[in-house]
């Protein structure tokens, strides 16, 4: 049985010809193409083998493995080479422009790469197997053997984690069309795929203006230029002294630039800062949740998926449970890229989780001077402008939050009912950024 190839197109086979798979086939094809298998279609299937002893060089012809053989290209980080030697008694392991490079062994089973039309010379290891196509268009044959109808055949073969047989492979069909048609199916894919690329480097541009759009938010928030003032409203200064008398505004040069009814105080005047827990080692013990970093979302927010439980003291716990509208604040972690200071609010039941000694709580003083929302909103405001990098040391690798800084830190303070108004605002414009966000 043979397929002759005349200017450019497959000819049928004869009726005696007619193997099985052309009359039980998996899908009707047009009247033009056929069916074929690997072994028809490729002057080589073959895998490679290593050099013995591993042989290796420090420079010389590329000899990959399956760690080099990606979907879209070959990686050359961490390659391998072999000398000219070596090559020339392993020449059946040879690749050649334009031949495939399927992995056909463990976790990276399945992926293939086009040997580049410009590469001189190389070799494969015994996991990758080299196909030399004859009779087909290298870049349709690697769009069939990305696609899902090749991991379902590959399935149906038995192939699994331990490696594709090369039988196997051999056997597997193919619908064949003309080479004019290969080449068009070729463009139409190529098209489609660089307007995928140009509309997933869109989405990314998107997603990165949504972030700055987000930061520029609440920088407007915290200045006063999100939501008009009420000059109906009780000035916040007024307010913090009736509570406590004793109160003196921060003055640091930017009073005169508040807007009216604004005051500036500090986190300290705020709130009171409670350390976290470390494991307990006296009876009575209960079991709780305990809020780590690692439950600190990359958006700021409590990630309640992973939370773990440990023993502490029952006393330790009454005095440091969280209650709705604390802060948790990362005063031990972070990183070079994400100082530590990140801060997250606690929404949730009151005396049911504990916090970790990494991190610590800010809690609201005053309900009535502060809404913890609007704190939340400050600090994040202030975090994403890279505050936090000023308030930090490290020591041992590790990122620590310089706590007198931290709680020093100036918070421009605008009445209550203003705080409410600059919430709320802040919450229907992120609803529909995030809306936005989800839908790309």
């Amino acid at each position: 049985m043979v397929l002759e190839l005349r200017r450019g197109f497959f000819l049928s086979f004869s009726l005696s010809d007619t193997p099985h798979y052309q009359q039980d086939v998996p899908f009707k094809v047009p009247d033009n193409w056929v069916w074929a298998t690997i072994e028809e279609i490729c002057s080589k299937i073959g895998s490679g083998s290593t050099p013995r002893g591993s042989n290796y060089a420090v420079e010389g012809i590329p000899f990959f493995r399956s760690q080099n053989v990606y979907n879209d290209r070959l990686v050359y980080d961490d390659i391998k080479y072999i000398s000219d030697e070596t090559h020339q008694k392993m020449k059946g392991t040879e690749v050649l422009a334009n031949d495939l490079l399927l992995n056909i062994t463990g976790g990276s089973l399945g992926r293939c790469a086009v040997v580049p039309a410009d590469f001189n010379r190389g070799n494969v290891s015994q996991h990758v197997c080299i196909m030399r196509p004859i009779l087909i268009e290298p870049e349709y044959f690697h769009a069939l053997i990305l696609s899902s109808y090749f991991s379902k055949s590959m399935k149906i073969t038995g192939s699994g984690r331990e490696g594709l047989p090369k039988y196997s492979l051999e056997q597997m069909t193919f619908p064949l069309p003309p080479f004019a048609e290969q080449h068009r199916i070729v463009a139409e894919i190529e098209r489609w795929f660089s307007l995928i690329n140009i509309i997933e480097n869109d989405k990314y541009d998107l997603q990165t203006t949504i972030k700055q759009v987000k930061s520029k938010i609440l920088d407007l928030a915290i200045h006063g230029k999100l939501v008009p003032q009420d000059p109906n409203d009780e000035p916040a200064i007024e307010l913090l002294k009736r509570i406590n008398p004793d109160f003196t505004p921060c003055d640091n040069g930017h009073y005169a630039q508040l807007p009216d009814g604004w005051t500036i105080t500090t986190l300290k005047d705020l709130c009171e800062n409670i350390n976290g827990l470390w494991k307990g080692k006296k009876e009575p013990f209960v079991n709780v949740g305990v809020i780590r970093n690692a439950n600190f979302t990359k958006d700021f927010k409590l990630d309640y998926s992973n939370i773990e439980y440990i023993d502490v003291e029952q006393r330790t716990f009454a005095k440091r449970h969280l209650i709705n509208g604390d802060l948790i604040v990362e005063k031990s972690g972070g990183s070079d890229n994400n100082p530590v200071g990140r801060t997250i609010l606690y929404e949730g039941e009151s005396g049911v989780f504990s916090f970790s000694n990494f991190t610590m709580v800010l809690r609201i003083r005053y309900n009535d001077t502060v809404l913890s929302k609007y704190l939340y909103y400050y600090i994040l405001a202030k975090y994403q402008t890279g505050a936090m990098r000023l308030m930090q040391t490290q020591t041992t690798g590790l990122h620590n939050l310089i706590l007198d800084k931290f709680l020093l830190m100036s918070i421009c303070l605008p009445p209550p009912y203003e705080q409410k108004r600059i919430i709320d605002r802040i919450e229907t414009i992120f609803t529909t950024l995030d809306a936005i966000m989800e839908s790309l």
